[in-house]
């Protein structure tokens, strides 16, 4: 399989090989938050719910915010990115203008004057995981390609068709794969 010449870090996408085995991971991008000697985190961009946030958090009635399946890591967590910045008291800087996590109660109050608005969040129930080395040796079996950072991804609205749309971005050689069919004994 294809690797490519960048390195994981804050803001990168892990992007699936076509043919993983893992059901968790199976043509996915998953944006790097943290990346270090102590292991990986990130959450899975396109895998949305058909819930939207209004229908898993109290007092967010008018707020549409898609929710994604973040990764098969405590499914009963919220975690969320967004670009609100140091507004949001805790928040973690990932690259650029994006963020993650902060005050949840404080977001809340946000979301409902008005400060926060849905094309500034994204939210995720669970997230995707990976110990001290877990990733490397991950990268070593060829299981993930590392795109560029590219912010206009996380928020475009295209999150169905992101696996493809990433790997045709990086050019000819990864549109090939974009190509691949899930099942090539099906073809």
């Amino acid at each position: 399989m294809i690797t490519s010449k960048f390195k994981p870090g804050p803001g990168r996408f892990l992007v699936s090989e076509p043919f993983m085995g893992d059901p968790n991971f199976r043509r996915t991008v998953v944006l790097l938050v943290e990346h270090g000697e102590d292991g990986s985190l990130g959450f899975v961009m396109n895998r949305q719910l058909k819930a939207g946030i209004h229908e898993i958090v109290e007092d967010l009635d008018d707020f549409d915010s898609p929710v994604f399946l973040g990764g098969p890591v405590e499914q009963n967590t919220l975690h969320y990115v967004h670009r609100l910045g140091e507004q949001l008291s805790g928040s973690r800087h990932i690259s650029g203008d994006l963020y993650w996590s902060g005050d949840f109660d404080q977001l809340k109050e946000m979301i409902r004057s008005g400060e926060a608005s849905e094309e500034e969040v994204l939210f995720f129930v669970g997230y995707s995981g990976w110990s001290p080395g877990q990733l490397f040796e991950e990268l070593e079996r060829k299981s993930w390609i590392i795109a560029p950072q590219n912010d206009a991804y996380i928020f475009d609205g295209e999150y169905e068709d992101l696996w493809k749309n990433i790997l045709r971005g990086m050019g000819e050689k990864y549109r090939v794969i974009s190509n691949y069919p899930v099942d090539p004994r099906l073809n």
